[in-house]
């Protein structure tokens, strides 16, 4: 009876952390549907690059003189506008002895034509000096006026103006001229040294392809140590957040679970913990009911029956009682007794529990129960489950070290990508052929950076005497206007005028000195400039060279770059530079006597295949739980079937409501006791109090004594009276689960276990993905790549083109400008010196 409170207190509890369980289960439902997203740790990291030797690409950098740059190639397009001459060219290579000089002229029309101007001017310019030094001479060119009129203060401005903005053209001219000198002479040199130590760094980018190549195969060593850490980790703390209190405990001494099997153990552990601990919280519930109800049944019966024989005794008893007291309110002598008497002859017994069913035969049925122990039988059970993740390391360690193995024999497949990559004796003719081509380029070379200093010498000499000539100018237009100035009368010698004059016609000598020089320089640079912009570079842009060398027969055998190149036979140069260009791997482009497709040594099932067998095949049976013996269940079923709830326990309520005794004995007391104060007897008075204190002695004893029997026997007809009309739907419901849930446990332990080896398998799928991925991108990108050829190739054209030619077609342009308006300028300045010198005759 003293352990009823406390077994109510448990099951009260148990049935609230079931209920906890379930909300947890219907607040998680995901968890048992999917894999859990892949996190940022998920993304393996490799070196970025492994190729030491690179071709940086270059690229036309925007210049302020792009506009000129542009305006002289409109020029050389209108001046040559003939194509790319293949036929002149293939003659040229390979039967120079056959080429006509008629087929170079007229190829060379526009060429021709500026040579016979620049011939023309290089003749008439001196021949015209000469002429103007001797007219000079006899006072003839550059004299004095001879008379004064209103209109030659008009003319003199005009003549002012002129050759102001003649002076200021070749200024600005000159400018561009020293500007993109300057440049060629920065490009040039650094543009020179680029073609060699190009050449150089695409040998050594070939050398080091096997080493790049094998430190490539060697990175598998990330995704092995990856996948190795996954099936052999755990986590910081040694904890799993998933686990109820106490579990954590219980795993302490497995802190080196490996990482796949504690994953699945402790999977299958947080998916059914609710549903096992919800059908164990269940089963303690009906545990709890078979002992707390056996506990009332026993209550019951021994009540009934200690209730029926103190009523035996307490009836003679109260009847004499009865007598007595009526016997005495009756007798004349009692005063004022006759108001008491009718409450007095009504003492008699109330409650008869004689009449209450008997539990008797419910009691034999329990008798002996429970045979087994239920609080064992869930522990176990509880332990049995919580055993899960050991029970999952256990079972899955030689999966786990066949995996280990699986690895191993899978980085021997990978070693075979380095092995078999056929590189080392096709890339020899690419290497001697730039060997080759850097030991002829290097005296030619050599003469170009000399042709180029001699170029600068002369081009900053040639620009200084344009700024001499140009210094005359202004100081002979300065000089001469302040002269004029000062001047009264125009006859009048003025020296500042005269030296104004002399000036002028000194920058006049120079320029009839220098300017064949010029325009021989010129046309030197612009032959050169103008044939490279036309013939090479514009060609080069639109891939007309490309298709020159591609079409069959264009180059002489020893030139024969496809061959030289060790190209596939049905490659050609542009062909191989587009795929370079777009990202191909060298042995995509070369001539290999056997296939080597990267793609298909880089295909995951090749390498992924065992291992992804292994764990597709595994099985193990992880949830094997024992929840409820055949004797618990027995005893549970005979719980259900003892009739305990066909008991009419309406009858023991009915008969509860009625007092033990039908008139109250505290009040019939109370009133003899007031009865006791009226009587002027004492004899009677006596006998009052007497019967008074008998009364409250049985009320004491026997009475309360009963009453406390009643109140006990209402707590278990209480507690019976609610249990008894759900007791067989629970114990069924408890049975049934249990059943369901001992069944239900391996088959979803196998699904969690199938699920999470799955999941397992592609996260681990994808570190094998990512890294053929990245040897196929960085064999094509990096180590192996064809496009430092395509990029050299570009490098070449940039530094020839934009770096080199388009200053150099600048620069004779700007100094070409100079020269064709010193003629304008000579005239100016000639016309412009008799007007600085006194006037001979003055004429109104």
């Amino acid at each position: 009876a003293d352990g009823a409170p406390g077994s109510l207190l448990a099951t009260a509890g148990a049935m609230r952390a079931a209920g906890l369980l379930l909300a947890w289960a219907l607040l998680h439902p995901a968890a048992t549907q999917q894999c859990h997203p892949a996190s940022p740790g998920g993304v393996l990291r490799f070196t970025d690059r492994h190729a030491e030797i690179r071709v940086p690409a270059l690229h036309r950098v925007p210049s302020s003189l792009d506009p000129l740059y542009g305006l002289v190639r409109r020029c050389l397009d209108l001046i040559q506008q003939n194509p790319l001459p293949t036929e002149l060219l293939r003659a040229a290579l390979n039967d120079p002895g056959s080429v006509r000089t008629s087929q170079v002229v007229q190829y060379e029309l526009g060429y021709v034509v500026c040579a016979a101007v620049a011939l023309l001017f290089t003749v008439a310019v001196p021949v015209a000096g000469m002429c103007f030094c001797y007219c000079r001479s006899r006072r003839r060119c550059g004299g004095r006026l001879r008379a004064h009129r209103r209109s030659l203060g008009c003319r003199r401005r005009c003549l002012l103006a002129c050759l102001s903005f003649t002076s200021l053209i070749i200024l600005i001219s000159v400018t561009c001229a020293f500007v993109t000198s300057q440049r060629v002479k920065g490009q040039m040199e650094p543009g020179l040294g680029a073609v060699p130590s190009t050449l150089r760094t695409l040998r050594q980018h070939l050398a080091n392809v096997p080493q790049g190549v094998q430190m490539v195969v060697d990175k598998f060593e990330v995704p092995r140590k990856q996948i190795i850490s996954d099936l052999g980790g755990k986590n910081r703390a040694g904890q799993h957040p998933e686990l109820p209190p106490g579990m954590n405990e219980v795993l302490t001494g497995h802190r080196c679970l490996a990482g796949l099997s504690r994953s699945v153990g402790l999977s299958i552990h947080a998916q059914l913990k609710a549903m096992t601990y919800a059908a164990l919280a269940d089963l303690q519930d009906r545990a709890g009911d078979l002992q707390t109800s056996l506990h009332h049944l026993q209550i019951l019966d021994r009540t009934a029956r200690a209730l029926a024989a103190a009523r035996a005794e307490l009836e003679p008893a109260l009847r004499e009682r009865r007598r007595r007291v009526v016997a005495l309110l009756d007798d004349p002598r009692c005063t004022s007794c006759a108001s008491v008497l009718g409450r007095a002859q009504s003492l008699e017994l109330g409650a008869d529990y004689g009449k209450v069913p008997s539990v008797e035969k419910v009691l034999k049925a329990l008798a002996g129960l429970p045979r087994s122990d239920f609080a064992e039988m869930i522990r176990q059970g509880n332990g049995t489950f919580n055993s899960i993740p050991e029970l999952a390391v256990e079972r899955m360690a030689q999966v786990i070290q066949d995996l280990r193995d699986d690895l191993a024999r899978t980085a021997e497949k990978v070693q075979s990508i380095a092995d078999g990559f056929p590189f080392p004796d096709y890339t020899r003719p690419v290497s001697e052929a730039l060997v080759k081509a850097e030991d002829r380029s290097q005296p030619y070379l050599r003469e170009a950076e000399r042709f180029e200093q001699y170029r600068w010498i002369a081009g900053t000499a040639l620009c200084s005497i344009i700024l001499l000539i140009l210094a005359c100018n202004v100081t002979g237009m300065a000089l001469g206007a302040y002269g004029l100035s000062k001047r009264e009368d125009p006859s009048d010698y003025e020296c500042r005028g005269e030296a104004g004059a002399k000036f002028l016609l000194v920058g006049v000598g120079l320029a009839f000195l220098f300017s064949w020089l010029l325009i021989l320089l010129v046309f030197a640079t612009f032959l050169v400039g103008g044939n490279i912009q036309t013939l090479v570079c514009r060609n080069w842009v639109n891939q007309e060279i490309y298709k020159f060398i591609d079409t069959p027969g264009n180059l002489p055998p020893s030139m024969n770059l496809t061959r030289q190149l060790n190209l596939r036979r049905d490659s050609n140069l542009s062909s191989a530079y587009r795929e370079c260009k777009s990202g191909a791997g060298l042995w995509e482009v070369l001539q290999l006597d056997r296939s080597y497709d990267l793609d298909e040594h880089l295909k995951t099932p090749k390498y992924t295949a065992d291992f992804q067998k292994r764990l597709g095949d595994f099985t193990a049976n992880l949830g094997d739980v024992r929840l409820l013996r055949s004797e618990g269940r027995q005893d549970l079923e005979t719980f259900a079937r003892s009739g305990v709830d066909e008991v009419d326990y309406g009858r023991f309520q009915e008969e509860m409501k009625n007092p033990v005794v039908q008139t109250s004995l505290p009040g019939l007391a109370r009133n003899l006791e007031g009865l006791q104060k009226m009587q002027r007897n004492s004899t009677v008075a006596g006998r009052l109090a007497a019967e008074a204190r008998a009364l409250w002695q049985m009320q004491n004893s026997t009475v309360r004594s009963q009453e406390a029997l009643v109140a006990k026997l209402g707590e278990s007809v209480q507690f019976l009276s609610r249990l008894a009309p759900h007791l067989k739907e629970r114990v069924k419901r408890t049975l049934a689960t249990t059943a369901s849930v001992e069944a239900r446990l391996p088959v979803q332990a196998q699904q969690i276990l199938r699920q999470e080896l799955s999941c397992f398998t592609r996260k681990e799928l994808r570190y094998f993905a990512q890294y053929l991925n990245w040897v196929g991108q960085t064999l094509r990108e990096d180590v192996a790549s064809c496009q430092p050829l395509a990029t050299a190739l570009d490098n070449g054209r940039v530094i020839l083109c934009d770096r080199i030619a388009d200053p150099w077609n600048a620069f004779w342009f700007s100094l070409g400008c100079c020269t064709f308006f010193l003629i304008p300028n000579i005239i100016f300045a000639v016309r412009l010196t008799k007007h600085f010198r006194p006037i001979r005759n003055r004429l109104m």
